[in-house]
C-alpha cells in the first residue's frame, strides 16, 4: 500500500479531500476518518466488529447467495464460453451493488489498518468485476449473463427501464463510490479504471441531445461527484447535474420525479432514493454554487425534521413504497425506518452542516447515529434489521441476510467512516461535532494540531479536550458543539420536545475557568492562540428525560418516550414482568433512574433506566385494573437480541392513551395459522379496535404483493366451543397502497376431518372502516377458517377477527 503518499487523499464516506487544488467544494471540510482514532468503547467496539466480522461475513453472504457468481457467469458469456449452460438471471437487478458496498467498506478498513489478506481478496474481487465488464464499459450482470432474456426489470435493451426498475445507473453509482474509496485507500487504479471506463460510456449515452432519462434509483449523482473529485474530469460533474435537472415533472413521487428537483419542498416517495438525491443535490450545489438546489433541500430538510422524522431519527413511515408518509404520519408498530434510509439521512445532515455550519444538522445526525442507524445491526455484527420499527409484539427479528440485501452492505461501508464525522475545518475554524475518546490530527490555519479527547460519552457528559500544536502556538477559533438535548431542545423545531425543562445547564471551561455562554448556531466558540497543554472541558447534564410529540402526531398522543443524553430507550419483554410492555403507564410522578450494567445484552456494557410503572389489564368483567410493577428500559439500539417479544419506545403517561392487556377470549387464546403472508397473526386477535381500514398502527397481517388468488386464515380453539358469529375488520390502504378489501370470503367450521361452510350466514361483508359482522346457525367446533378471494389487481390483509 502507498499509504503514506496518499494520506492526504484518504477520505471517509463524506470526507471530501481531493487532489485537484483549484476545485471548489464545501466551505467546511470534515477531518478525514484516517486522521481520527477512536478508543472509546462505544464506537471503537463497533468499528472493530464491523472490520473483523460484518465485512468478512457480508462478503461470505455475497458468495453464498450467488452475487459473486453473477460476475463470473457474465465473464464466461463475454469470453464465449460455450460450456456455460446456466444462463438464467437470478436475484434482483441491483444485486451487483452488494459486493460494491462491502468492497467500499473494506477499502475504508485498509485506509486505517494494513490487512494483506483482505487486500488480496479485494484485488481478486476487482479482477472478477473487470472480467464482467463489456468492451464499451457497460457493467450490469443482470443483462450480460443473458442479453436475450435479461432480468425482468431490465427491459429488452440497454437503458430501456432506467427510469423505472432496471437499476443500471444505481449499480454504477455504488461502483463509483467503491472505486474512489479503493483508490484513495490503496493507490491502486484497478477498480477506478473500471469506473472511469463505465462513466465515459454514460457521458456518451446520457445528456442534452442524447438519452434524457433520469435514474429510477438515485446515487449515481453522488458517485459521479466522487469520480470528479478524484479525477478532476468536469464531464462527470456535468453528468451528475444533468441527472438531477432531467428528473421530472410528472413521473411520480415514488422516485421524486413528480416535480423538477428545484421545485420540491416536501420529502416524498421512497425514503432511500430521496435522501440519496438530496445528498447529490448538496454535492453539486457545493461545487457549482447552485442556490436553487440549496433552497430546495433546505425546505425539504425542514419538512423532514418538523413533520416526518421519528424520535429515533428514523425516516420512512410506511412499508408501502418504503416511503415517507404524510406530514405527521408516524405510526410506531408499522414504522418502516429502513436502515439504508437512516444512513441516507446522515449523508444529508452532514452535507447541510458542511454548507451552513449550524449545529442543528449535527443534532439530528447524532440522534440518527445513536438510535435509528445502529439499531440496524446487531451488537455482534452478524445480523441486521431492514426496517426499524418503534413497537413490536414479536413479529420482528434480526436476519443474517436478505434477498434484497442493501442494508447489510450499507452498514458495512458506513460504520468504518464514523470517525470522519467528529471534526471539521474551515480556514482558521475548528469544529468539534461528536464526542468519543481518542485523538485527532487536524491541520488548522496551516498548522498541525493534535486533539486528545477523554470521555465516556454517550453514557457520561464529561468531555475533556487537550490541545497539542505540533510547534509553538496556533491561533484558531474552536467551535465546541453543545447538543440540543443539553439545551432543552429535543430536536430542532417542534416535532418533539421534553416534557419538562432541565434546570442544569451545560458548562464549558478553558484551562479550568468557565467560558461565557456565547452560543452561536449551537456552538460555544473559543478564540485564542492555542498552546500545548491547553484544555477545554465540557460538562453536559444527563438527567433522564421524558419526550412528548407534537399534538399533530396522532400515534403518540398521551405517550412519552424516554431519553438520556443522545440515547433513546425502549421497554422490551425480557426485562419486564409477564413479558408485556405495551400496556404500561409511565406517569409523570414516577421517578426514573440511570443504572449502569456491565456484560448485559450481548455481553456489552450499557446504561439502563429503571423505575416503576403501572400495568393496565382488563378483568373478566372488562374493567381496567392497574397494578404497580418494576420497569426496566434498555437503549433502543439494543433491542431484539434476546428473542421475539413485545417492545415499545412510546409508553402511555395518560390513562386514556394506555392499551390495557385485554381479558382472554376464545379468539385470543386460539392457535392461528394462515396462508404465507407478512406480519404477526397475533395482532388480529389482540382486541385493539382499528381507527379505520388503513390504520396500521396496531399491526396487520397481509399477503402483499400476492393478488388474484385465494387465501385463508384458521383459528383453532383451546377446546371445542359453540360459536354463532364472527366479525372481521379488513385492511385496505387505498389510495396509494397495494391492499384492498377482498372480492369475497366465506367462513368454514371444522367438523371432524371435514371443513363445512356455516349455515344461514347473514352475509359476508367487505366494507371498509367497520367490523363486517356475520351471524350464523350455532355450531359446535374446535376450529374456524376464513377463505377469501383477493382482487385481480390488489392484495389484501386483515386487522382484527373476533368470534362470538
Amino acid at each position: 500500500m502507498k499509504k503514506k503518499h496518499f494520506c492526504g487523499l484518504l477520505v471517509a464516506l463524506f470526507a471530501f479531500t481531493y487532489p485537484v487544488s483549484a476545485m471548489q467544494d464545501y466551505p467546511i471540510q470534515p477531518v478525514s476518518f484516517t486522521d481520527v482514532t477512536i478508543i472509546g468503547e462505544f464506537w471503537a467496539d463497533r468499528i472493530e466488529t464491523n472490520r473483523s466480522v460484518t465485512i468478512p461475513t457480508s462478503f461470505q453472504k455475497c458468495e453464498e447467495s450467488g452475487r459473486m457468481d453473477n460476475f463470473e457467469r457474465a465473464a464466461r458469456v463475454l469470453k464465449g464460453d460455450e460450456s456455460l449452460t446456466d444462463r438464467q438471471v437470478r436475484g434482483l437487478s441491483f444485486d451487483d451493488t452488494d459486493p460494491y458496498k462491502v468492497l467500499e467498506g473494506a477499502s475504508f478498513g485498509l485506509s486505517v489498518k494494513s490487512e494483506p489478506e483482505m487486500d488480496k481478496y479485494l484485488d481478486d474481487l476487482i479482477a472478477l468485476i473487470a472480467s464482467a465488464q463489456e468492451a464499451d464499459g457497460y457493467l450490469y450482470t443482470a443483462r450480460t449473463i443473458n442479453p436475450e432474456q435479461p432480468h425482468e426489470w431490465a427491459g429488452s435493451k440497454r437503458w430501456q427501464n432506467v427510469k423505472r426498475l432496471s437499476h443500471e445507473l444505481y449499480n454504477m453509482g455504488h461502483l463509483y463510490e467503491a472505486a474512489a474509496a479503493h483508490y484513495l485507500a490503496t493507490g491502486k487504479k484497478t477498480l477506478l479504471n473500471i469506473a472511469i471506463k463505465n462513466a465515459n460510456l454514460l457521458c456518451n449515452t446520457f445528456g442534452p441531445g442524447k438519452n434524457l432519462d433520469a435514474p429510477g434509483h438515485q446515487i449515481i449523482e453522488m458517485g459521479l461527484v466522487k469520480l470528479y473529485r478524484v479525477t478532476g474530469e468536469k464531464k462527470y460533474l456535468d453528468l451528475a447535474k444533468f441527472f438531477l435537472d432531467t428528473r421530472g415533472p410528472g413521473d411520480g413521487e415514488y422516485s421524486q420525479a413528480h416535480k423538477k428537483v428545484v421545485d420540491q419542498d416536501e420529502a416524498v416517495g421512497h425514503a432511500v432514493r430521496a435522501t440519496y438525491m438530496y445528498s447529490g443535490m448538496a454535492d453539486v450545489a457545493a461545487i457549482t454554487g447552485n442556490t436553487s438546489y440549496l433552497n430546495a433541500i433546505d425546505k425539504i430538510w425542514e419538512n423532514i425534521v418538523n413533520k416526518k422524522m421519528y424520535v429515533t431519527g428514523g425516516i420512512g413511515a410506511t412499508g408501502s413504497g418504503e416511503a415517507f408518509g404524510r406530514n405527521y404520519e408516524l405510526p410506531n408498530m408499522t414504522a418502516y425506518c429502513e436502515t439504508c434510509a437512516a444512513i441516507g439521512h446522515v449523508y444529508l445532515n452532514q452535507r447541510l452542516f458542511l454548507l451552513h455550519g449550524q449545529a442543528k444538522y449535527i443534532d439530528v445526525m447524532e440522534r440518527i447515529l445513536y438510535n435509528g442507524l445502529i439499531s440496524g445491526v446487531s451488537l455482534d455484527g452478524q445480523t441486521f434489521f431492514y426496517p426499524n420499527p418503534l413497537e413490536s409484539i414479536g413479529q420482528h427479528s434480526r436476519s443474517p441476510w436478505f434477498g434484497c440485501a442493501c442494508c447489510p452492505g450499507n452498514i458495512a461501508r458506513f460504520i468504518a467512516s464514523v470517525p470522519g464525522y467528529m471534526y471539521a475545518i474551515r480556514e482558521d475554524n475548528l469544529y468539534l461535532n461528536l464526542f468519543a475518546a481518542g485523538n485527532a490530527t487536524v491541520t488548522v490555519n496551516g498548522n498541525k494540531v493534535e486533539i486528545v479527547q477523554e470521555t465516556d460519552y454517550p453514557w457520561k457528559g464529561n468531555i475533556k479536550l487537550t490541545i497539542k500544536p505540533e510547534t509553538g502556538t496556533v491561533p484558531f477559533n474552536f467551535h465546541v458543539r453543545i447538543p440540543g438535548w443539553a439545551r432543552n431542545e429535543c430536536v430542532p423545531g417542534d416535532l418533539y420536545s421534553f416534557l419538562h425543562e432541565c434546570s442544569e445547564c451545560p458548562e464549558v471551561k478553558l484551562n479550568g475557568r468557565i467560558v461565557p455562554d456565547n452560543l452561536i448556531d449551537g456552538y460555544i466558540s473559543i478564540t485564542r492562540s492555542w498552546k500545548n497543554g491547553d484544555t477545554v472541558e465540557l460538562e453536559l447534564p444527563m438527567p433522564v428525560r421524558r419526550v412528548v410529540a407534537n399534538r399533530k402526531v396522532e400515534a403518540d398522543q398521551g405517550m412519552v418516550a424516554v431519553q438520556r443524553g443522545p440515547i433513546m430507550y425502549c421497554a422490551e419483554w425480557p426485562d419486564n414482568p409477564d413479558g408485556h410492555v405495551r400496556n404500561l403507564i409511565l406517569s409523570d410522578e414516577q421517578e426514573l433512574v440511570a443504572q449502569w450494567r456491565e456484560d448485559f445484552i450481548a455481553h456489552r456494557n450499557m446504561m439502563l433506566i429503571s423505575g416503576e410503572a403501572d400495568a393496565a389489564n382488563k378483568d373478566e368483567a372488562g374493567e381496567v385494573v392497574k397494578t404497580k410493577q418494576q420497569l426496566l428500559l434498555i437503549p433502543y439500539y439494543a433491542w431484539a437480541h434476546r428473542g421475539r417479544g413485545e417492545m415499545a419506545v412510546w409508553l402511555a403517561y395518560r390513562d386514556e392513551a394506555v392499551r390495557p392487556l385485554p381479558g382472554p377470549t376464545i379468539a385470543s387464546k386460539s392457535k392461528l395459522s394462515a396462508s404465507a403472508g407478512k406480519g404477526s397473526l397475533k395482532v388480529i386477535v389482540d382486541q385493539a379496535d382499528p381507527k379505520n381500514s388503513s390504520d396500521q398502527s396496531m399491526g396487520i397481517y397481509h399477503w402483499w404483493p400476492d393478488n388474484n388468488c385465494t387465501k385463508w386464515i384458521m383459528m383453532e380453539f383451546e377446546k371445542p366451543a359453540t360459536v354463532s358469529g364472527t366479525e372481521v375488520y379488513w385492511f385496505d390502504d387505498r389510495p396509494h397502497g397495494g391492499c384492498r378489501v377482498p372480492v369475497s370470503w366465506r367462513l368454514l367450521y371444522r367438523d371432524g376431518d371435514t371443513w363445512r361452510q356455516v349455515k344461514d350466514g347473514n352475509g359476508y361483508g367487505v366494507e371498509r372502516n367497520i367490523y363486517n359482522q356475520t351471524a350464523f346457525e350455532a355450531v359446535a367446533t374446535d376450529a374456524l377458517k376464513i377463505e377469501l378471494q383477493l382482487s385481480e389487481r390488489f392484495s389484501g390483509g386483515i386487522l382484527e377477527w373476533r368470534v362470538d
